[in-house]
């Protein structure tokens, strides 16, 4: 009876103790089971199992290997007293390492009688190891995906079959925590890629709309002002800036100026100038890269002259020196982060993109003015080279008269040549005036009834002036009962300068030149021809160009393109015939003169004084 009390005393202890056991690895499941819901860290979860773990198998230590599939590495996460190690194994070596390669557990009671067995490990941490049990992690789909090991159990007995079981539990909770860890971690990552690539596209897209925005601003710029202020309203309204300010260096000069901008003062820009080496935004134009002073007041390159006259905060400064083609045009500095904050990388990044279209647009800026002023310069030199070149008739005309008047003894003829003299000097004013309605934009003609017998006349006088002493005749067959109506002084002007070209194509080897004049088809006909070798074929097709000419001694070039633009003014237009014996051309106005704001009747040119009449720019002349 007492065997029989014994043994079923023994099987109730058993009992207990299995009871506890399940009772220790339920409660152990629940522990994790809610730590896998909570915890984030996989590190804070690993741990918490491989403690568990221990406890429950009462093992000395507890060392977790996740495989490194890329590396065909074990690496490790052993528990050492309060931390965490790491150790690097080979798949195949060692008992982790062959376990991980069949994924079968493997217990061993004496480790150091294995020949699996890698003691390098208690060799560096002095550690014996005595019985050890490893076991896969394999997750959901059977993969193995790293190692648990517990070694030397604390009671002194080997590992057990119960051991191995309560290990491949916890290892089937780890791998499903290292699996949910791996998903996680992934999605995060995603996660922040996406949300980086997101930042990225709206940063870029914000700049982009700054630098469309930029262009649009400065292709409207008249003035550099105007560049200025667009400039950099955009860039201190886009890095947050309390100010910012564009210095740049006077192209003719080489002075500097500064366009200073308070964002807080509405579309306010202050014009001021700085000496050279004065001030931060004078030395950043010595200096290559971003420059970014957090605690500007103590910079050495800050100038209590100039900083201090800026509307606006200055303790933190962004600035950049602004380059083009290998030269320095300026510096552009943004001023007072507001919040109190610094300029950080964007803003640096920004003001780049910023600089690279500021400093285009300023030397677009320049280019554009260069050319304006260069223009202007032309425009003047064509005017002078007109002017001269029609003063050349009346001085001519003027120095024969006076020449004569020197040879002449009679006083009535003195009179008559003194009287020729103030005419040529009434044509001067003439031109005159017209140059100062060309400056001013005006474009009249003074119109009024001529008499051809007396336009004429006044036109063989002055000819036979200038034909004295050269083998050429001249030849007129002039209407004179025709009276028409135009600006007599300018049509004088287009007849000289026919007849002066047709004597110079007659040159030394003289000739005949013709004038006729007459009405036909309800137009005035003037015809002027020469006996001369006609037009070169060269510049045939652009006649009538400004400054176009066939090389002669002190031609302008100028000659033919007033005969167009003269008679245009009229209404008429001008032919033009060419052969290697002469040249013939043909002017051709309407006989009442231009059909724009005609003249009202009135007495003839030697009684009537001029009549004014507006005549619209041509787009065809020259």
């Amino acid at each position: 009876m007492a065997s029989v009390g014994s043994h079923e005393s023994r099987q109730l202890s058993e009992l207990r103790a299995a009871l506890e056991r399940e009772q220790r690895v339920s409660r152990a499941l629940r522990e994790v089971g809610s730590a896998l819901g909570e915890m984030r860290d996989l590190d804070d979860l690993l741990e918490l199992i491989l403690g568990k773990l221990s406890k429950l198998v009462q093992a000395d230590r507890a060392t977790l290997y996740l495989l490194d599939e890329a590396n065909g590495e074990l690496v490790s996460r052993i528990i050492v007293g309060q931390q965490v190690r790491s150790i690097r194994i080979k798949v195949g070596h060692g008992i982790a390492g062959v376990v991980a390669q069949t994924g079968v557990p493997i217990r061993v009671s004496d480790a150091y009688q294995d020949d699996r067995f890698e003691r390098s490990w208690d060799a560096l941490t002095g550690y014996r190891t005595k019985s050890m049990l490893a076991a896969p992690l394999k997750n959901h789909r059977g993969q193995t995906i790293g190692v648990i090991q517990v070694l030397n159990k604390t009671a002194g007995e080997e590992f057990t079959a119960a051991d191995e079981e309560m290990m491949t539990v916890l290892s089937t909770q780890a791998a499903v925590a290292i699996d949910n860890s791996r998903l996680l971690i992934s999605l995060i990552q995603k996660n922040r890629q996406l949300l980086e690539t997101k930042e990225q596209l709206e940063r870029k897209l914000r700049d982009m709309q700054l630098l469309f925005e930029l262009e649009r601003s400065t292709a409207r710029a008249e003035t550099v002002e105007d560049l200025a202020r667009a400039t950099l309203s955009l860039v201190a309204g886009a890095c947050e800036a309390s100010g910012a300010v564009l210095q740049l260096a006077e192209e003719d000069t080489g002075d500097l100026v500064q366009y200073v901008y308070d964002l807080g003062a509405g579309d306010e820009l202050t014009r001021m100038g700085v000496k050279a080496r004065e001030g931060i935004l004078s030395a950043v134009m010595r200096e290559s890269g971003i420059v970014n002073l957090r605690e500007a007041s103590r910079d050495p390159r800050r100038s209590q002259r100039v900083e201090s006259l800026y509307p606006f905060p200055t303790d933190s400064v962004l600035a950049l020196r602004l380059e083009g083609d290998g030269d320095v045009l300026g510096a552009i500095g943004l001023f007072g982060k507001r919040g109190g904050r610094s300029f950080g990388e964007e803003d640096g990044d920004l003001l780049l993109l910023v600089n690279a279209n500021v400093s285009t647009a300023v030397r677009l800026f320049r280019a554009s003015a260069e050319r304006e002023r260069s223009e202007r310069l032309t425009a003047i030199g064509r005017l002078l080279s007109q002017v001269i070149h029609d003063f050349k008739t009346p001085m001519t005309v003027i120095s024969g008269y006076v020449q004569l008047m020197q040879d002449a003894e009679d006083s009535d003829r003195r009179a008559q040549f003194a009287e020729e003299i103030l005419q040529q000097f009434d044509v001067l004013s003439s031109m005159q005036r017209e140059v100062l309605e060309f400056a001013s934009g005006e474009r009249r003609l003074f119109v009024r009834r001529v008499y051809l017998r007396k336009f004429f006349a006044d036109i063989r006088k002055q000819l036979d002036q200038e034909l004295e002493g050269r083998p050429i005749e001249l030849e007129m067959d002039v209407d004179t009962k025709v009276v028409a109506r135009f600006d007599e002084v300018r049509l004088a002007r287009a007849i000289h300068n026919l007849a002066r070209n047709a004597m110079e194509a007659m040159a030394d080897a003289g000739g005949r030149l013709t004038l006729r004049a007459g009405l036909e088809d309800e137009e005035l006909v003037v015809r002027i021809s020469d006996t001369g070798s006609g037009v070169p074929p060269e510049i045939e097709g652009r006649l009538f160009q400004s400054f176009v000419t066939a090389g002669k001694k002190g031609g302008t070039g100028l000659g033919l393109a007033i005969v167009k633009k003269i008679v245009e003014e009229h209404g008429g237009h001008v032919e033009v015939e060419s052969s290697g014996e002469g040249a013939t051309f043909t002017l051709r106005l309407p006989h009442a003169g231009p059909a724009s704001g005609r003249p009202p009747e009135g007495p003839p040119s030697d009684h009537a004084g001029p009549i004014s009449v507006e005549v619209p720019e041509s787009k065809n002349v020259t």
